[in-house]
């Protein structure tokens, strides 16, 4: 058995915490599990090219699978924090860094960290 290489693991975390907070959104549906699996794919060439980007590929990834949600059924996630007004997507923030988190820019507050999408929809948010 071969220990699982740093750029396996980022790229299986990534999809855990993705995949975490589709579930979060009941929608893992198996076309949606297929746009992370996409991504995963692409994210591993692209750090293969560049392995000091590990850190920013879950926050890459998370982009990706939003942006394909949008083309194909709307916007994910939508904001937990905002009672009122037109629904609206959160954002990954930072969009190039370590640490992602989902961010209402409409309130100006930090939602969750990715992963962690349920606790905040479950009701319970930080800023």
């Amino acid at each position: 058995m071969h220990p699982i290489s740093p750029l396996e693991q980022s790229l299986h975390a990534a999809r855990a915490l993705v995949l975490a907070d589709l579930a979060a959104g009941e929608v893992a549906a198996p076309d949606v599990v297929s746009m992370v699996e996409e991504s995963v794919v692409q994210r591993r060439w692209w750090v293969e090219q560049w392995p000091q980007g590990a850190d920013y590929v879950a926050g890459l990834v998370a982009q990706d699978v939003q942006d394909a949600l949008l083309e194909a059924y709307g916007r994910w996630p939508l904001c937990p924090v905002c009672g009122g007004g037109d629904p609206h997507a959160l954002e990954v923030e930072p969009e190039l860094g370590p640490d992602p988190h989902w961010v209402c820019h409409k309130a100006g507050v930090k939602v969750a960290a990715l992963g962690s999408l349920g606790r905040a929809v479950g009701g319970t948010t930080s800023s």
